[in-house]
């Protein structure tokens, strides 16, 4: 059974009991938070896809851990125009641990 839901305005393929890392939440560690943004279900031969989402649907996530990828750098540079531009960025992340993945209307 996988399903895929919505978080951060990216869409993520999962599975019961896999880690994945998505956008930073600003939930603390160790708190179980809930996706209602799923776009399909599919169990063994049956799929189920919402418009846009299904309704009465809950995937149930475990918080693990917070933090921060590493620097990217980002340099503009024109030759012979004395034009140097540098920036960094790290972008921060969340790992969760999906617990469940419910289908409340019923099995599919």
């Amino acid at each position: 059974m996988y399903a895929v839901f919505v978080s951060g305005g990216k869409q993520y393929r999962v599975t019961k009991n896999q880690i994945i890392r998505l956008e930073k939440l600003n939930n603390p560690l160790g708190t179980t938070i809930e996706f209602d943004k799923i776009l399909m279900i599919s169990h063994k031969d049956c799929i189920k896809i919402g418009t846009p989402f299904i309704k009465g649907s809950i995937i149930k996530a475990h918080i693990q851990n917070h933090g921060r990828l590493k620097k990217i750098k980002i340099i503009k540079f024109n030759r012979r125009k004395h034009y140097k531009k540098q920036q960094g960025h790290r972008q921060n992340f969340t790992d969760v641990k999906i617990i469940d993945i419910n289908n409340i209307i019923g099995e599919i």
